[in-house]
């Protein structure tokens, strides 16, 4: 096993370079297929959300094919090499598991300890092994990482008083708006992030709620756990007008709110303002709208500094999830190690046993031509000694020579030898 990840986030790169380089629903597959594809990789995880497009290798380990996973990315997605070199972080084998485990703990997230970002990482996984692109090696690792970050949600409270991106807009909108029940709010998409959004919403006492998707079914779905209304995407026009707050998080690959939209929604608003918060990558609203007056438009990136003051909160807990995260890489390593046994032992055992056997059936042949039982039992015992020896001896006294002094204190421990450290012979066959 050789563990690769590359990868850029929210830290490392803009809004406008994560939405290049961000895998859409419908590309993963044949992303999939193409970096499987390349020279010495043998699995592929694709993690790609908001925040952060990862991908997870599991690698020949006589190379590295990380310039090649680079150029690969930088082709699929159209862009310059330089550009995406330039923020894009690389990990190897163990600092790969660790990474994956603070990732799906919320510890690398934007809101430190989001929930959300492990039921991602969880479709992620799935989705990859729906098109066979997951072995043993990343198999163990994810699964690692989910049972991790499950213990990190139970031991410690970073999972206490959430905080989320949904969360987070929210609470801007607290800030801006004094009295949130009279308000009118326009979500637009069906999404794990705006059912977080309704939640946080309707716990506020906001009743006013429309939820546009390109989907009806989903937008009555959501909607209607909280006695709002589903409408379709054609409809966010008209919506817009009544709209005191609107906050968008959608797969789209293009903008579905445009500045014409919303400036002449302001002018039959008498020009009354309307918070826009777009939480999608790529952005659903073009950016252009936050040059309107009465139009205040927040990106996800803004949203970092609203969170802001949440995160201090939740570092205790973080410091006491990175210590449960370094137990469990340790342990992964550990049982990764025990693994890489087995293929060793396996080959000892079947090499004993084939001399047991070839020397079981000399014996046989003696007795059947009348020696003597005790010379047979003797040459028996004789022959197993000075070939199950024979190897280990030559490169014992090969190790010997080369000043290899830990290859010989490694058979003293395998088979339990007290010698005097003065003797400096060396085991001699018979």
């Amino acid at each position: 096993m050789a563990l690769l990840l590359i990868g850029i986030n929210h830290t490392t790169a803009s809004i406008a370079l994560r939405e290049k380089v961000a895998f859409p629903p419908e590309q993963v597959e044949r992303a999939l297929a193409q970096v499987r594809a390349l020279d010495a990789v043998n699995e592929a995880v694709i993690v790609s959300t908001c925040n952060r497009t990862e991908l997870y290798l599991d690698c020949n380990s006589q190379s590295s094919p990380r310039n090649t996973v680079i150029h690969w990315l930088a082709g699929f997605h159209e862009l310059q090499l330089d550009e995406l070199e330039q923020c894009s972080y690389c990990f190897d084998d163990a600092d790969v598991v660790r990474h994956l485990m603070k990732v799906s703990c919320g510890l690398d997230s934007m809101v430190l300890g989001e929930p959300q970002i492990l039921g991602q990482i969880k479709s992620a996984f799935a989705v990859s092994k729906e098109f066979d692109a997951v072995g043993p090696a990343l198999g163990r690792a994810f699964q690692d990482a989910f049972s991790i970050a499950k213990q990190v949600r139970t031991d410690t409270a970073i999972g206490q008083n959430p905080v989320s991106v949904a969360y987070a807009a929210v609470t801007l909108s607290e800030r801006i708006f004094s009295d949130m029940t009279s308000l009118g709010v326009l979500l637009i998409g069906a999404g794990k992030t705006i059912e977080l959004v309704v939640t946080h919403l309707h716990d506020r006492g906001v009743r006013n709620i429309v939820v546009a998707n390109r989907t009806l079914d989903n937008a009555l779905e959501i909607a209607g756990k909280f006695g709002g209304h589903g409408v379709l995407l054609s409809d966010i026009p008209e919506r817009l007008i009544d709209a005191d707050i609107v906050v968008s998080s959608t797969n789209s690959q293009l903008p579905l709110l445009g500045k014409g939209t919303v400036e002449s929604a302001l002018k039959r608003r008498k020009h009354k303002p309307i918070l826009l918060v777009d939480l999608a990558v790529p952005r659903d609203i073009e950016e252009e709208v936050g040059e309107l007056d009465d139009a205040y438009l927040y990106s996800i990136d803004d949203i970092a500094e609203v969170i802001e003051d949440g995160v201090k909160s939740r570092e205790e807990a973080a410091a006491e999830a990175a210590k449960i995260i370094e137990v469990g890489v340790q342990e992964h390593l550990k049982q990764h190690r025990a693994l890489n046994a087995v293929s060793t032992l396996r080959a000892f055992r079947e090499n004993a046993d084939a001399i047991r056997e070839g020397e079981l059936q000399r014996a046989i042949k003696q007795l059947e031509n009348g020696d003597s039982p005790e010379s047979v039992l003797a040459g028996l015992a004789r022959g197993l000694t000075n070939k199950l020896i024979h190897a280990p001896t030559v490169q014992m006294k090969k190790a010997s020579a080369e000043g290899r002094d830990t290859s010989l204190q490694l058979v003293r421990e395998l088979y339990e030898l007290e010698i005097d450290d003065g003797d400096a012979t060396t085991p001699q066959e018979n």
